[in-house]
């Protein structure tokens, strides 16, 4: 090798070997820091579109999952406000049956229809306040159910069906009008009531089993968010233990390649004693 006070190979070499231990350590602490081997696409541009592909399903899925809470919480007020007006209307039937008897004064069958009444009213409080987040099932201001999102590309729902529990309608066949201040009235009343009952424990059988497929559903997109997330993991997160043995030992290059440069550095020295008398 030439001695020279212009050029000092070995210098180059251990400087060129020193830069690239430097990069490999800057490398491996930024893995350290994030906890990522693939920050973004200059690390690794296939896995880091699989992965930001992942992410965009799992923000979509997120969305699904709000959109299903807030189904279970409609279902859950519904089923309460429901349940309450099947407990009135089991109420409504003691006081029916009990205008059946002929026996009865006019004061005491006047008091029976102010219950009959007052039990009507809380049946039409309960189905008013079945709401939750503008959402009401029982009051007819729906009439084909409410969708709620079922997928991450918005293209399948779940549907809660809606069922008209007002006073007079289709369901709850009372209205009102309904007494019991004669016998003909109050069996009147006892015809519609009965109806009423079947009616609603139907709608009730329907609006449970519509929850329990909204139940069933989050607890699946619950699943298959804990999966995708594992997975995102599983290309992109870095192994900390591996990590940490390789930050000690280019820790310890590092130091060994600034000592080799050094003396590299040092090499031109040796031809000032060339010169020596």
């Amino acid at each position: 090798m030439t001695n020279s006070v212009h050029t000092n190979s070995s210098a180059a070499i251990a400087l060129q070997n020193l830069t690239r231990t430097n990069d490999r350590l800057s490398d491996v602490q930024g893995r350290i820091s994030t906890g990522l081997k693939v920050q973004g696409a200059k690390d690794n541009a296939a896995i880091w579109a699989i992965a930001q592909g992942q992410r965009a399903d799992m923000s979509a899925y997120n969305a699904v999952k709000q959109s299903l809470d807030r189904a279970t919480s409609i279902a859950d007020v519904t089923l309460a406000a429901g349940e309450s007006v099947s407990d009135l209307l089991n109420q409504l039937k003691e006081k029916v049956v009990a205008a059946q008897d002929t026996s009865l004064k006019t004061q005491s069958r006047q008091l029976l229809d102010a219950d009959f009444k007052a039990l009507l009213k809380a049946i039409d409080s309960a189905v008013k306040n079945a709401t939750f987040d503008g959402g009401n099932l029982l009051n007819g201001s729906v009439t084909s159910g409410i969708r709620f999102l079922a997928n991450a590309d918005a293209t399948q729902s779940i549907t809660l069906g809606a069922k008209n529990m007002t006073l007079s309608g289709a369901i709850i066949t009372l209205g009102n009008a309904s007494n019991l201040l004669t016998i003909t009235a109050a069996g009147q009343a006892l015809t519609r009531l009965n109806a009423s009952i079947g009616n609603v424990n139907k709608a009730l059988g329907d609006i449970g089993a519509q929850a329990k497929q909204v139940e069933a559903h989050t607890k699946f997109v619950t699943k298959l968010m804990d999966t995708l997330e594992s997975g995102i993991g599983n290309l992109v997160d870095a192994d900390l233990a591996k990590e940490s043995a390789r930050l000690q030992a280019l820790q310890v290059q590092q130091q060994l390649g600034a000592q080799a440069l050094s003396i590299a550095n040092q090499s031109p020295q040796v031809i000032l004693s060339l010169f020596r008398g």
